[in-house]
């Protein structure tokens, strides 16, 4: 089916978004006020491009918004995204999401809603950044973190260090010397390149293996590839920004956590609504601050300044003293993959949050199924349930007749999951998830559904 979506935001997350969404057969429309933003996406995209303020009600006239099915205000301004997107559904835009970083919006308590303003579905970039951030945190060998089904099935990514006791060994042979680790490699990210394993494929070296399973298992699978999570009490924090502050308010009562911040009235700012973790004033670039706080002694450092270059830089510091996880945020997705080499834990990126957020929402108002998308990986998760009618019982299909490129990764079965294996048998009603390449997705859907 083919959409009609206004962008309004040539930034990283509209830029991107864009991009996304251009590989669809989607209508789409791109509103910014910097002409080089508008120029990037007119060179690199089909989609038509408005130079203009996205908050004006002239510009926004230039577009027949009745037959709008998405307005995405995506501006780096909540003030800018709250006024386009109340002027966008006056004018007659079917669905608004909208791009919001000051979370006083979403208090029970607030003056001001979003419902105020005709918008549909909110993103919080900076608060889906922080939750990624604690997902790490508490799985602490891990680079990346996803749950489904309420938390009960998780995606966990593990890099494979040269010690890994899996390496050189096949995932069905490490399967069956693992029977009570019950787990499914349901990707593998080699020299850049994403893949859906087989039984065959072998583990490499500095392979990043996404495996899934049963939340209670996930601690076994990690020490099977001979990284066990370890118990995290020690926190810093570099910058004392958005995103730095939300972590420090969540994560006081649990760690000792401490805000490293080079700029002193920002320091004192903010400092004052913390009750239980430490501000300190200093520059995480200078080695002889970071000796100061006894940087090695810390469990987990997490640079979030709005900087990517000073939280690059910081992250090779602080490893080079021995911290034993380092998580560092980026706002340039270009810059993901080149900094997964240099040696740090995870990375995470609120813009690449913001945008599987909002693909998430499209794709499952579309499909009626949750849909994910990991950046980094080029991979999509699908949520869905086997139909009566569908293809695959209908031709009594087996596990081994699934497209390449697709794993079925987990079944819900009276809400319990299970690890599939070849002799299973899918039955009517069954919660399944799966892992496609993006152009597989609709074969997926069309076979159970």
């Amino acid at each position: 089916m083919s959409l009609n979506i206004v962008i309004i935001g040539a930034g990283e997350v509209g830029y991107n978004l864009t991009r996304v969404l251009s590989n669809e057969d989607y209508d789409i429309t791109v509103i910014d006020n910097s002409p080089e933003k508008c120029d990037r996406v007119t060179n690199n995209f089909d989609a038509r491009v408005i130079l203009g303020n996205g908050a004006s009600q002239r510009v926004l006239q230039q577009i027949d918004m009745k037959n709008v099915d998405y307005l995405l205000a995506l501006t780096r301004i909540d003030e800018v995204n709250l006024v386009a997107s109340q002027i966008a559904s006056k004018l007659g835009a079917k669905k608004i999401i909208c791009r919001l970083r000051n979370t006083e919006y979403s208090h029970k308590d607030a003056v001001v809603t979003p419902a105020d303003f005709n918008i549909d579905k909110v993103v919080f970039p900076e608060k889906a950044a922080q939750k990624e951030i604690e997902s790490l945190i508490r799985q602490s060998s891990a680079v990346e973190i996803q749950d489904f089904f309420s938390g009960s099935v998780i995606l966990v990514g593990i890099k494979l260090a040269n010690s890994s006791p899996l390496i050189g060994r096949t995932a069905k042979q490490v399967e069956m010397a693992n029977p009570f680790i019950p787990h499914k490699l349901a990707v593998v990210l080699r020299e850049d390149e994403s893949f859906i394993p087989h039984q065959d494929t072998k583990y490499h070296k500095d392979d990043f293996v996404y495996f899934v399973g049963r939340e209670d298992d996930i601690p076994n699978i990690q020490k099977m590839t001979g990284k066990p999570a370890f118990k995290v009490k020690n926190i810093a924090i570099l910058g004392a920004g958005k995103i730095g502050r939300l972590l420090a308010k969540s994560l006081q009562s649990d760690y000792n956590v401490r805000i490293l911040e080079k700029d002193e009235a920002k320091a004192k700012k903010y400092g004052i609504g913390l009750d239980d973790a430490l501000m300190v004033i200093g520059d995480g670039l200078e080695t002889d601050f970071l000796e100061s706080e006894n940087i090695g002694e810390m469990d987990c450092f997490i640079a979030v300044t709005e900087k990517e270059q000073t939280n690059i830089l910081a992250s090779l510091l602080v490893k080079h003293f021995g911290v034993k996880q380092v998580i560092l945020h980026i706002n340039t997705t270009n810059y993901i993959k080149s900094v997964r080499r240099i040696g740090v834990d995870a990375v995470v990126s609120k813009n690449t949050a913001a945008v599987n957020e909002v693909i998430k929402i499209i794709k499952s108002d579309q499909q009626s199924v949750p849909v994910s998308r990991f950046e980094d990986i080029e991979i999509e998760s699908v949520e869905l349930t086997v139909s009566p009618d569908c293809k695959y019982l209908r031709k009594k299909y087996t596990l081994d007749k699934l497209p390449e490129n697709v794993c079925l990764g987990i079944i819900i079965r009276d809400e319990r999951a299970r690890i599939p294996d070849s002799h299973i048998e899918l039955k009517i009603g069954d919660k399944l998830l799966i892992f496609s390449k993006p152009e597989r997705v609709s074969k997926v859907e069309e076979l159970f559904m």
